[in-house]
């Protein structure tokens, strides 16, 4: 099955104190250099906060390369592939926020894809005409599900919702109360009710 990867970046940290270059144990999982400059890796050098946010990641893809197998060409492709993007955020207004955004959201994907944290599911839900649409439940942080329908997958993030749980991705949503799923799935798409098969 052709698996498609949507996500959406989830919230990151809209303002982060930088400080003076932190220690090993507060830094990063790379050597910050002696004489910083103005590039992302020299803010998340001085933002322990990102620092933390890149050990988590750098524990999460280590892990992953060990389950990956044949397939960890693949990964670090993906892996260089995301910091390029990641180093995309100098050109951001708010540059700590942005690498906060991005680390969050590759730990999620990483995570999930790699089955490193425990997880709920599959679970099947009846779209009646419009067919079945699966989700699995991750608990990463934020808490994410990667839902599967008609052969396309997309890795969802928790948002907040008045009632049941709501994820988004970036161009489908999952809604689920009591049993009941509403899903919108592709941009400008009318969204399914659904109901969870027992």
């Amino acid at each position: 099955m052709k698996l498609f990867y949507r996500t959406l970046a989830c919230a990151g940290l809209s303002a982060l104190a930088f400080t003076s270059p932190a220690s090993a144990a507060q830094g990063p999982s790379f050597k910050c250099p002696e004489k910083m400059s103005s590039s992302v890796e020299d803010i998340i050098c001085r933002t322990p906060e990102l620092g933390a946010l890149d050990r988590t990641l750098a524990a999460a893809y280590n892990a992953a390369l060990k389950k990956a197998g044949a397939d960890s060409r693949v990964l670090k492709a993906e892996q260089r592939g995301w910091i390029k993007g990641r180093d995309e955020c100098w050109k951001s207004d708010d540059k700590p926020a942005c690498i906060s955004s991005r680390y969050r959201q590759r730990t999620v994907e990483v995570q999930s894809t790699y089955g490193l944290v425990a997880s709920t599911g599959p679970v099947t839900y009846d779209c009646g005409r419009n067919g079945t649409v699966s989700a699995t439940f991750f608990q990463t942080e934020p808490p994410s599900l990667a839902a599967v329908y008609r052969d396309q997958r997309s890795l969802m993030t928790a948002a907040q919702s008045a009632s049941g749980s709501r994820y988004q991705g970036q161009n489908e949503s999952f809604r689920e109360h009591q049993g009941e799923a509403r899903v919108t799935w592709g941009y400008g798409a009318a969204e399914m009710t659904c109901q969870k098969k027992s």
